[in-house]
């Protein structure tokens, strides 16, 4: 399978907000992670993330991540390279 980069953007639910979910998901699939932005409150957080890995790794790891609540969009603006 083909290497890829995929940018998301992650919300977090109240309820994952404290939980190691991308510790994980970095041990569970093969994926390499870099937090390119992150804003953590008590009741909410929002990541925006870049997963690099073996294409089907990749979406694995994605629907780990939707399974677990987290709202999971592709990038739709410019982040500093």
């Amino acid at each position: 399978m083909a290497r890829i980069k995929k940018q998301l953007d992650l919300i977090f639910p109240e309820e994952q907000v404290k939980e190691p979910v991308i510790y994980r998901v970095s041990k569970e699939y093969d994926v390499v992670f870099n937090i390119r932005r992150a804003k953590v409150t008590e009741t909410t957080g929002e990541l925006v993330l870049e997963f690099e890995g073996d294409e089907g790794e990749v979406e694995k790891a994605v629907e780990y991540l939707s399974g677990k609540g987290i709202r999971v969009q592709p990038l739709t603006h410019d982040i500093v390279e």
